[in-house]
């Protein structure tokens, strides 16, 4: 009952979560289209809750607003992407959301007047990660589904090698070793020779047996 509960909630909100992505996705156009109510003249401002907003180097709140959710729909778009992607490539999606990421803080939080400017230098480390790890990727499922070459059993069967020059070595420096592989080899040696000779054993008795009971027949009568 317990299990059936917490399935029930995490069902629920596993759907409200997704209903807000979908309604995103969605509404991204409608969005987008928020900065035609923004003013143009240039001295307005807005107060959004304890907050104000002026046109902060632009020339005036629309174009401020036009250039704000040029980044800002493009970033959230590829953040509900990246969460939902189960393709093996998805980091690879990080890269233009910190792209995005970075642009967008440029424009709130910089005092230059140019924008997009310095972000490609602000996306070398992340680039210089998340690339030779997704081709890393690339190459285990290449060589693997493509060319057919599977990396487990070949590092399984040099770890076999290994361990058998480990034993070989274990018995050169210590000659009185005995190997338990080939005091397995002999059980099974003398198995097979027990399992040989038991039955012409009985079949040697057996006829023992008969040569003995045709000796008294031929006594009695004889």
């Amino acid at each position: 009952m317990i299990n059936t509960q917490e399935k029930s909630k995490k069902a629920k909100k596993r759907l409200f979560i997704e209903s807000i992505a979908i309604f995103l996705i969605i509404s991204a156009p409608f969005i987008f289209k928020l900065h035609d109510f923004l003013p143009r003249d240039p001295n307005r401002t807005i107060s959004f809750f304890w907050l104000e907003i002026d046109r902060n180097g632009f020339t005036d709140l629309r174009t401020y607003g036009w250039f704000i959710l040029n980044k800002l729909v493009p970033f959230y778009l590829l953040l509900i992407w990246f969460f939902t992607n189960k393709h093996w490539w998805y980091h690879i999606i990080l890269i233009p959301i910190c792209m995005y990421a970075f642009q967008l803080f440029e424009v709130l939080y910089s005092q230059d007047l140019f924008v997009d400017t310095e972000n490609v230098l602000w996306l070398l480390p992340v680039c210089m990660v998340i690339i030779p790890f997704v081709y890393l990727i690339r190459i285990k499922l290449y060589d693997k589904h493509v060319l057919g070459i599977d990396l487990d059993a070949m590092d399984a069967e040099l770890q076999y090698y290994k361990d058998k020059e480990r034993r070989e070595n274990e018995k050169i420096l210590t000659p009185n070793h005995k190997d338990p592989l080939a005091d397995q080899v002999q059980v099974v040696e003398v198995s097979d020779d027990l399992s040989k000779s038991t039955p012409d054993k009985i079949l040697k008795k057996a006829l023992e047996g008969l040569q003995h009971s045709l000796k008294s027949f031929f006594n009695i009568f004889f």
